[in-house]
């Protein structure tokens, strides 16, 4: 069940860890989907902190637990993805050729890309391509992680890295649910911030967020190192941190804060989370819906070609992007 006839496709390959040097454009065949699956034509691939770590195999206990030992296992970089279908299996019969579609799967950086058809979800009629490619993975991430905080309703929350991939989908969602939201990023981006609806915006190069005296309802840390005692400080006595993401060390790369949090949330009343996201199209549709009734937009800071792919990745562990940066073919 197919409307095209090519073979091969362009993709960004990797057959060793290293540097973005290591992400070569080659041409490979276009897989074929199993009965179950979706060949989708790629018109957007999202760019995550994940491919970053993919790239380089760091922190190394992701090798460790199945990534690979001494190269990626999946050798095509990327996984969020929208696009249109181009072929669906013998036992998928709610999409066809010419559907748009967006979800996740390994091997978004390609002209085509091959996934499970339970991982798709048709486009949202009020977000394009580039936008929608931008949701999985960090929009997933945000709804997850806001949805473990459950913040009381009008309740305060901090956000830790607002104005990066997982940060601004935070405050956007948070605020759509009634939260006031305090949001920590750079002055360059304080207004960015402000423009997703937080109601205040700490520069943490000025400020000391731990050391300002106020406390919140619930915090999502996205891009943090602070210490897990710092940062109960200024938490509820009934309120909930989420760890979502961090900087750490090349061997355990920040799990050590995760894991002090399971021991300490169980002598405390405070909620200590290390949140390890799971892509799903359930949660894809819930996203769907809240893009149409305007609940969140996407912010995509730059959209560059396949071929500059190694520089997207490179702009995404800088730091210096408001939002999100894709990839087109």
């Amino acid at each position: 069940m197919s409307d095209t006839t090519t073979t091969t496709m362009s993709a960004i390959v990797q057959h060793a860890y290293g540097s973005s040097d290591a992400l070569r454009v080659e041409t490979i065949p276009v897989p074929v989907p199993a009965p179950a699956e979706v060949l989708v034509e790629v018109r957007a691939a999202g760019v995550d902190a994940g491919t970053w770590h993919l790239m380089t195999g760091r922190p190394y206990l992701m090798r460790v637990i199945g990534f690979g030992l001494r190269g990626p296992r999946a050798r095509v970089r990327g996984l969020a993805f929208a696009g249109r279908v181009a072929a669906v299996g013998a036992d998928v019969s709610d999409l066809r050729p010419g559907d748009g579609v967006f979800g996740s799967a390994d091997g978004a950086f390609a002209e085509f890309v091959l996934a499970p058809r339970s991982a798709l979800v048709r486009l949202p009629a009020s977000i394009g391509y580039e936008q929608a490619a931008a949701v999985p993975v960090s929009g997933v991430t945000a709804l997850q992680a806001l949805r473990a905080a459950a913040a009381p309703a009008g309740g305060r929350v901090l956000v830790l890295g607002a104005s990066g991939g997982v940060g601004h989908y935070a405050v956007q969602l948070a605020v759509a649910a009634g939260a006031t939201v305090t949001g920590v990023c750079s002055a360059a981006k304080a207004e960015f911030v402000r423009g997703l609806g937080a109601a205040d915006v700490i520069d943490y190069r000025t400020t000391d967020v731990t050391a300002t005296g106020r406390s919140w309802d619930a915090i999502i840390d996205t891009a943090g190192d602070r210490p897990l005692s710092r940062l109960r400080r200024i938490l509820a006595p009934t309120g909930s941190l989420v760890i979502v993401g961090g900087s750490g060390g090349p061997v355990l790369g920040g799990m050590e804060r995760v894991l002090a949090a399971a021991i300490a949330s169980r002598f405390t009343g405070q909620r200590l989370i290390g949140l390890v996201s799971k892509e799903n199209a359930t949660d894809l549709a819930e996203l769907a819906a809240l893009a149409d009734a305007g609940a969140f937009l996407p912010a995509v800071d730059a959209v560059l070609p396949l071929d500059r792919a190694g520089e997207a990745v490179d702009l995404v562990a800088s730091g210096a992007v408001r939002g999100k940066v894709v990839v087109v073919p």
